[in-house]
């Protein structure tokens, strides 16, 4: 009969996400996870298997949280064209005011990882994916009340807008002028128009 484990499955594996965001795969190394994760390598390797096992399980806790989080902010605002100009604002001023310029866990994989790792490259186009899906919803919604225009290609607009936002979140961990940001994304919500 195997022993029940002493710790939160949930919480070391949030606490490796954490430190893998932070750092990156590469940088992180096994001392580091067991000193964030306050558990032994033996209690590692037994919940969540070698180092790029753990890895994949701290970004696919991300990608769900991510994804949540991403529709509750859409849905939170009953215009169409404000809820993306609130979207991405606010992930500006988010990244601006934190101290740790982190970025995103799943472009920074997609950026690290997925050039060279086939299983990284499937993980992280499976979420841009799925967040074009929220997009393509959301605009979708804007069609069927009349906010956006009913010959919008939903799907399009959908994954230019995930273009965008990519390559703002990659561009942030720069720390660009603020001005610069600002025109990008005032010009990218005119595609909304």
């Amino acid at each position: 009969m195997g022993r029940n484990r002493e710790f939160d499955e949930e919480k070391v594996l949030e606490s490796a996400m954490e430190l893998f965001w932070e750092k990156g795969y590469e940088a992180t190394s096994l001392s580091d996870l067991t000193s964030r994760m306050r558990i032994q390598r033996p209690s590692i390797y037994s919940a969540f298997g070698d180092k790029k096992e753990l890895f994949e399980a701290a970004l696919r806790k991300y990608t769900m949280s991510h994804a949540s989080r991403v529709r509750a902010r859409l849905q939170s605002n009953l215009s169409v064209k404000e809820a993306f100009r609130s979207f991405f604002e606010d992930l500006v001023a988010e990244e601006y005011s934190d101290s740790v310029n982190r970025g995103c866990f799943c472009i920074n994989t997609m950026v690290e990882l997925a050039p060279h790792d086939e299983k990284f490259e499937i993980l992280t186009r499976e979420h841009q994916m799925y967040l074009s899906v929220i997009f393509q919803e959301t605009i979708e919604r804007g069609i069927q009340s009349g906010e956006l225009e009913s010959g919008v290609n939903a799907k399009a607009l959908s994954q230019a807008l995930i273009v965008s936002l990519i390559g703002l979140t990659v561009l942030l961990k720069s720390r660009p002028e603020r001005s610069f940001v600002d025109n990008a994304i005032a010009v990218t919500l005119t595609l909304l128009n």
